[in-house]
């Protein structure tokens, strides 16, 4: 008679005999060398951590270089072992990160928090408040962008190997103001220096542009600005440019300075500079009126709208403003930090 074996059943007699017994095969390597972990570690350890005599603190800790020390320190491991060790005790491979920003000033949050009661009221008047800085400066012609985008496979675009200044093209420098509360905002495209002059270039055709139209009934502007560059809380020149501004549009402004190293903070950075390099990535800005036409073309799903212009004018470096000049803006300073925080009224 005839027995039918059941699915499981015929599996299990399908197989072969088992020869090694269960634990049995190769001991692992820190089974067999103790010491192999312990010296692994000791390389990889942060250099505050690590031997200063090892040849390894001032060069790439690849797998392949770790396996190679260790063989010098009497251990055989492969670099595929090295790695499976690595991160069996918690190691991976990690990029550096942006997140120290230097001594943090003492009022580093009250400011903060002024310059959003500043901010909120405004906004509440229905007055104006923009956001202003310098975007990162751009080499001209046909360099490489950072970035890809969609081409016919086959196809990239062909771009010079090295990335040497174009003589007669040279860099843009492109200055943005950025309207918090219409969310959209106007760049200038400068072609010499990035000066306190080009800045308030950039804020009276922002204003005849775009702000006036928002904000007909205007009296005040506030602008929220860095500590440093062209708009710098120390320039005297910024502050003798801003009070021909106020002259000649009539409004007055008000400037409230994030603290130094906080740059991050400003709502410009990302809320309108990150979405121009997203539009333009992987695309030669091979000329001026290219990089007009990519910034103002940059548009986001929360409603970003941006124009751009260029700015062919020659702004002087080195300015100097004399003690009368500076006495003769109308400017008044804040209770709460005056250095950061300061009104200046048309004349």
């Amino acid at each position: 008679m005839r027995t039918e074996l059941k699915p499981k059943a015929a599996a299990r007699a399908a197989q072969p005999q088992r020869i090694r017994r269960p634990g049995g095969g190769r001991p692992r390597r820190t089974q067999e060398d103790r010491a192999l972990l312990e010296n692994l570690e000791a390389l990889v350890a942060p250099t505050t951590r690590g031997d200063p005599q090892s040849p390894l603190r001032w060069t790439l800790k690849s797998t392949r270089r770790l396996s190679e020390e260790l063989a010098r320190q009497g251990h055989t491991v492969s670099h595929r072992t090295v790695a499976t060790l690595l991160h069996e005790v918690g190691y991976s491979l990690q990029a550096n990160r942006k997140t120290r920003e230097g001594a943090s000033h003492p009022d580093r949050d009250a400011q903060f928090e002024y310059i959003n009661r500043r901010v909120r009221a405004f906004q509440r008047r229905g007055e104006p408040v923009v956001s202003v800085d310098t975007k990162k400066k751009e080499l001209v012609g046909d360099f490489k962008n950072g970035g890809r985008e969609w081409r016919p496979q086959g196809t990239p675009e062909r771009v010079r190997v090295h990335d040497f200044q174009d003589p007669d093209l040279g860099k843009v420098i492109p200055y943005g103001v950025y309207d918090l509360a219409a969310n959209a905002g106007w760049v200038s495209i400068g072609i010499d220096h990035d000066t306190a002059r080009f800045a308030t270039a950039t804020l009276r055709r922002w204003w005849r542009c775009m702000g006036s139209r928002v904000y007909p009934k205007a009296t005040e502007l506030l602008l929220t600005a860095d500590a440093g560059g062209s708009n710098s809380s120390r320039s005297r020149l910024w502050k003798v440019a801003l009070q021909d501004l106020a002259d000649a549009i009539g409004l007055e402004i008000s400037v409230c300075h994030f603290p130094p190293g906080t740059s991050k903070w400003n709502k410009i950075e990302h809320r309108m500079f990150c979405h121009i390099t997203e539009n333009w990535r992987g695309k030669p800005l091979l000329s001026h009126a290219v990089i007009v036409n990519l910034i103002g073309s940059t548009r986001t799903r929360s409603g970003l709208r941006i124009q751009a212009g260029l700015d062919p004018k020659r702004y002087e470096m080195g300015v100097q403003v004399t003690d009368a000049e500076l006495a003769a803006v109308n400017l008044k300073r804040h209770r709460f930090h005056g250095d950061w925080n300061y009104t200046i009224t048309p004349r």
